[in-house]
């Protein structure tokens, strides 16, 4: 079973910056969409940043211009880097990686916690 973990959650303050990892624990970003999706506390799951496997990348509206999603399929890890955090954004953000394809692979990270607070 592929595995995806997250890391490089944590504590900031407004304005502050974070770079999450996520990195799979076998070759598979070569033939994957990756997305970041984001959980506030008592809120749905929903898309933050998705790159797709030709590099393509969207974002939702909250996120544009100060996120920036990146990939490196030679060593299975993408990246979500966040500057200009505010308290909206603090969230458990998760890693998918989706092949795209019917009967494909469809993988979730466990998620890693971001908290934006002064």
């Amino acid at each position: 079973q592929v595995q995806l973990m997250e890391s490089g959650g944590g504590l900031v303050r407004p304005g502050g910056s974070l770079r999450l990892s996520c990195a799979a624990s076998e070759s598979i970003f070569s033939d994957s969409a990756i997305s970041w999706f984001r959980q506030p506390p008592g809120k749905q799951r929903d898309l933050v940043a998705a790159i797709s496997k030709n590099g393509r990348t969207t974002y939702v509206d909250a996120v544009k211009g100060r996120f920036t999603i990146s990939r490196d399929n030679a060593n299975n890890t993408a990246y979500l880097q966040m500057n200009s955090l505010n308290p909206e954004d603090t969230a458990v953000y998760y890693c998918n990686a989706d092949q795209g394809i019917v009967g494909g692979f469809d993988y979730w990270g466990q998620g890693t916690l971001v908290t934006v607070s002064a």
